[in-house]
């Protein structure tokens, strides 16, 4: 069975008037995934799926276009719905975010549960993963708080902010194999990965 690559998008352009999943890669971000197209493993990748936010679809047509297949979004792989409270200031969204860690089963200020995100999510792997074919990797282009919540689950730990993407601004791959569901390599920068 393949391996499963799961990416997370790197820089976005901050902008507190445009809906938070409509947010597109910063001049940054573009050439941080330009440096993702670059990295051996992807000559091995046959499927690439994603978020249906822009700054994670960004990326997924960027390296589905390298590598001449058509891209598949699930917005079941987007992240955390915050609707509730829209654009927080970063200290502010960080509090949250911790608080979204910490208590799975609660909806913090009408967040989405981390619980039901977490369902969500490793059902929409499922998904994507049921429609590859056996041979080639499979690229998952979506979000910090997905990839969290996604390893937490392959790694049979309760949900915790511990198991969150290294650094700020994203950017950051782990792998894992589609058949066993074993993680093979932990979160890496898309530079080291």
């Amino acid at each position: 069975m393949p391996r499963v690559y799961f990416v997370t998008h790197p820089e976005v352009a901050v902008d507190p008037a445009v809906a938070v999943p409509d947010w597109p890669l910063s001049e940054r971000g573009r050439q941080r995934a330009t440096v993702l197209l670059t990295r051996r493993w992807i000559r091995q990748v046959g499927a690439v799926f994603s978020s249906t936010e822009r700054k994670a679809a960004e990326v997924a047509a960027m390296l589905a276009g390298a590598l001449g297949v058509a891209p598949v979004a699930f917005a079941e792989l987007g992240e955390n719905d915050r609707a509730a409270t829209g654009y927080l200031p970063p200290v502010e969204f960080e509090a949250m975010a911790d608080a979204f860690f910490a208590r799975p089963y609660e909806s913090v200020r009408g967040w989405e549960r981390a619980i039901d995100a977490q369902v969500r999510i490793v059902g929409a792997v499922d998904r994507a993963l049921g429609l590859v074919r056996a041979d080639g990797d499979v690229a998952i282009v979506s979000h910090g708080g997905v990839g969290a919540l996604l390893l937490g689950h392959l790694k049979q730990v309760p949900i915790s902010r511990t198991e969150d993407q290294p650094g700020r601004g994203g950017g950051n791959v782990f792998c894992f194999d589609a058949a066993t569901r074993r993680l093979i390599a932990g979160w890496r920068s898309i530079e080291d990965s």
